[in-house]
């Protein structure tokens, strides 16, 4: 079984359209072919419980919902239950094909994903019956996008947050360690580059290290329970922060590879993302910043489609901090930055048009579905590759 179609993305209400093929090799007898099309999400956990002294057992839990589930007959009738030879179908030597369609639900699906308790699959699986032999079966997973376009108002405005916490050893007091952040929008796809705006301020004694990290948390739920996994998917480091010096971020960038996007709407699996702008205080909780992402499937439009009202507030709001946003948001790069040629040659065939989506498959995203489905997200180093050069005329603290 195999899909005719080169798209191997789907979104609901798309039509699903493949193939049956079937070599025999003489004449065979056959009761049925069928297909059978589902897709589901599901989530398994165990936990050890102690029932006593010297007693424990593993309590088990698991949660299911159903997207959709299509059954069709290509050859032969529904029922194949006995071994007649009434009603048996002749299929002479050689190469066959049954072609088979099905429409997705028009309801939102979930997002494809593979997670550490949990998945959400979609797959069709073609079943040959023929009397007195047990049942050959093949099935062919294929991947469906629930799409988030982060072109929305409330994807496009502006996160930002400020934190300050003051160090306490024994009768002294310090003075306090101050970190504001702001991004540019909520919403990113996988491949683009996040702006990162800060400033950080040490007052206190100590030698303190600015950093930023975007992490993936992935929530399980089953019978009233919840199984969380939080990953860490970025990072990068700033220059070390001595008593009295204070660090600007105007713009720093920090790289989204490719990742599975959010899974919002599923009631059993929820995928979040959050950039963590935090101070790395030795020997102290470290003070951090979370700010809210959401990893869409539809990139950002040209800046000038947007509204004017939505363009206005942005460029109003940018003004924080006294550090303005360049004018033009950073484009997702193209689909060679991210993946090699080498990659793409080993890869599916080409992909076909299909309206907003076109360009979020010939981009970044594309890489995600072939390359990066069933691995974790990958590990990166604390060290900024190319860290900012630092500077020597920094604000001092203000006497307090």
């Amino acid at each position: 079984s195999s899909p005719a179609s080169n798209v191997p993305v789907y979104s609901s209400g798309d039509t699903v359209s493949g193939r049956v093929n079937l070599e025999v090799t003489g004449e065979i007898r056959v009761k049925s072919l069928k297909i059978h099309a589902r897709g589901h999400a599901k989530v398994r956990w165990t936990e050890s419980r102690n029932a006593g002294s010297n007693t424990a057992y593993t309590q088990n839990y698991t949660e299911e919902v159903e997207y959709f589930n299509h059954k069709d007959v290509l050859i032969g009738h529904e029922r194949d239950d006995d071994n007649s030879e009434e009603g048996l179908h002749t299929i002479p030597s050689g190469r066959h094909e049954y072609a088979f369609s099905f429409e997705l639900p028009q309801t939102p699906l979930a997002t494809s994903f593979e997670g550490r308790h949990g998945s959400v699959r979609y797959w069709v699986k073609a079943e040959l019956h023929r009397p007195w032999l047990l049942p050959v079966k093949l099935k062919k997973e294929f991947t469906v996008f629930e799409h988030i376009d982060i072109n929305t108002p409330s994807l496009l405005s502006p996160q930002a947050g400020t934190k300050e916490k003051t160090l306490c050893c024994w009768f002294c007091t310090s003075g306090p360690i101050s970190l504001s952040a702001k991004i540019e929008r909520k919403g990113y796809t996988p491949g683009e580059s996040i702006q990162i705006f800060a400033e950080i301020e040490n007052c206190s004694s100590r030698v303190v290290v600015p950093k930023a990290a975007i992490y993936q948390t992935q929530a399980f739920y089953a019978k009233g329970k919840m199984k969380e996994v939080k990953q860490l998917v970025a990072n990068l480091r700033g220059e070390s922060l001595s008593s009295g010096k204070t660090e600007t971020w105007n713009g720093k960038v920090l790289k989204i590879p490719p990742v599975s996007p959010s899974i919002l709407d599923c009631s059993i699996i929820r995928v979040e993302y959050s950039l963590m702008v935090y101070v790395d205080i030795p020997g102290a909780m470290d003070l951090f910043l979370n700010l809210p992402l959401v990893i869409g499937t539809i990139p950002l439009h040209p800046f000038g489609s947007r509204t004017s009202s939505v363009s206005s507030q942005c460029s109003m709001n940018m003004n924080w901090l006294g550090l303005t946003l360049p004018e033009r948001p950073e484009a997702p790069p193209s689909y060679a930055e991210v993946v090699t040629e080498e990659q793409r040659q080993s890869s599916l065939p080409p992909i076909a048009a299909c309206d907003d989506f076109e360009r979020a498959l010939q981009g970044p995203l594309f890489a995600y579905i072939q390359e990066f489905r069933f691995l974790p997200p990958p590990l990166y180093s604390e060290i900024d590759p190319n860290p900012d050069q630092p500077t020597d005329d920094r604000p001092s603290c203000p006497s307090r």
